[in-house]
């Protein structure tokens, strides 16, 4: 088979073992995608949307939004490609030395620090967490504190320490949200609900 044809026979594999479901067409395709970059069906179970979460990274991918993300392997798992077709792009600070310096100073970790500084372009992104639940506690403060309004956050931070509670609060946090309930989550997650999003815009664009 060709890489479109396993993709395509995949992603039909998933859906009939999904059997009934109750997903809407814009969340099922999001599932899959998932589903797929994990090989894990309990995914079905956990995933969790916001109202307008959907809709709201959409639109922001259209306009061209920045896509933030905590770690550089979630940042290297999003397609460049698609990104282009409406000139978003992609940042990661974690391995910029200013962010180092910075954790250093404040006592933080690299994480927390590295979505402090990139708060001028929280407004209107798509940030997208799969590994460090500091960071998704720091970006839930600077949007209580400061008032930033991101245009959704795809908070999916995997592990044992703190993961579940700050999606938790990203739930409760009033922001629209793409969220996996308790541990399960990571960088492979995060990137895998960006790139479903990102063919979602491009089947818009192209209607």
């Amino acid at each position: 088979m060709r890489p479109n044809e396993i993709e395509v026979e995949s992603f039909r594999i998933i859906l009939e073992e999904l059997g009934k479901h109750s997903f809407s067409p814009q969340e099922l395709p999001i599932v899959q995608r998932v589903i797929h970059a994990t090989a894990d069906f309990e995914y079905a179970d956990l995933l969790a949307f916001s109202p307008t979460a959907i809709a709201d990274g959409i639109r922001a991918l259209r306009s061209g939004c920045k896509v933030l993300t905590d770690v550089q392997m979630t940042a290297v798992g999003i397609s460049q490609v698609n990104l282009s077709q409406f000139s978003a792009s992609v940042r990661c600070a974690i391995q910029e030395a200013e962010t180092t310096s910075l954790a250093q100073s404040l006592g933080v970790t690299r994480s927390t620090a590295a979505i402090r500084r990139m708060s001028a372009d929280l407004d209107g992104a798509i940030v997208a967490i799969g590994n460090a639940p500091t960071a998704l506690f720091e970006l839930l403060r600077l949007a209580k504190e400061e008032g930033l309004r991101p245009a959704l956050v795809v908070g999916v931070p995997v592990g044992f320490v703190n993961a579940a509670e700050s999606k938790a609060a990203l739930q409760e946090s009033g922001l629209p949200y793409i969220t996996v309930r308790g541990r399960k989550g990571g960088s492979t997650v995060a990137a895998a609900i960006v790139n479903a999003l990102l063919k979602l815009a491009l089947v818009q664009s192209n209607a």
